[in-house]
């Protein structure tokens, strides 16, 4: 069961008049920059450079964390951050599961599935601003915490690391974490588009009521 993503009236909660290159932004920045740096170091298709990959990955989803908090708990937000932060973060994501499908380590559907939800529902929120802000529901943060965690699994070179044995529970145990991720990926996606017209009937409906009155 996913909770639907709460909606906020469109100008409310600025940001406050805060300088643009403030630490939030820069851990922001960094992780833009460290998506061509992951993406070089998987593609040498080394057990070395995999592992490294997989650490750079694993800072990067931590700088998504930090930023965030920073920019709460400082009063750091800025509309720039707002508009860098989840490019960063579809930017990182997007980038590790075209990768991951091009060596075979994941099938071509999960990523084309993930991808399509991804970029569906941020046009949809983006049209939606003229209406009300949607901002990410619980649902839509445990999707992206499945998202990093398996990414991971499946970035780390297991056989090199671990006895066979070992190997093979953690790729069972990932496989199923995939299939549990593309299922909160789809019912989070189709929740945010039930909000979505919802917003829109109530707002229809206001202005037809508004309407009749004059």
């Amino acid at each position: 069961m996913t909770t639907n993503p709460q909606t906020v009236p469109t100008g409310a909660g600025e940001p406050a008049d805060v300088p643009l290159w403030n630490i939030a932004n820069v851990l922001t920045m960094v992780r833009i920059v460290m998506v061509p740096l992951f993406a070089v170091l998987l593609l040498q298709g080394t057990t070395a450079t995999r592992l490294w990959a997989a650490v750079v990955f694993a800072l990067a989803a931590l700088t998504d964390k930090l930023d965030g908090h920073l920019a709460r708990s400082r009063g750091l937000v800025t509309n720039f951050g707002k508009l860098a932060d989840p490019i960063a973060d579809k930017a990182l994501v997007l980038t590790a599961l075209v990768l991951l499908s091009l060596d075979g380590s994941l099938p071509w559907w999960v990523t084309i599935v993930i991808i399509v939800r991804e970029l569906g529902i941020t046009v949809l929120r983006f049209f939606m601003k003229r209406r009300a802000v949607m901002a990410a529901s619980k649902g839509g943060k445990l999707k992206t915490t499945l998202q990093v965690a398996f990414i991971l699994l499946l970035l780390l070179p297991w056989a090199a690391l671990v006895p066979t044995g070992v190997a093979d529970v953690i790729n069972v145990v990932t496989e199923v974490l995939v299939y549990l991720t593309v299922a909160v990926t789809v019912l989070t996606g189709l929740d945010y588009v039930a909000q979505a017209v919802r917003i829109a009937r109530t707002a229809d409906a206001a202005g037809t009521g508004t309407g009749a009155g004059r």
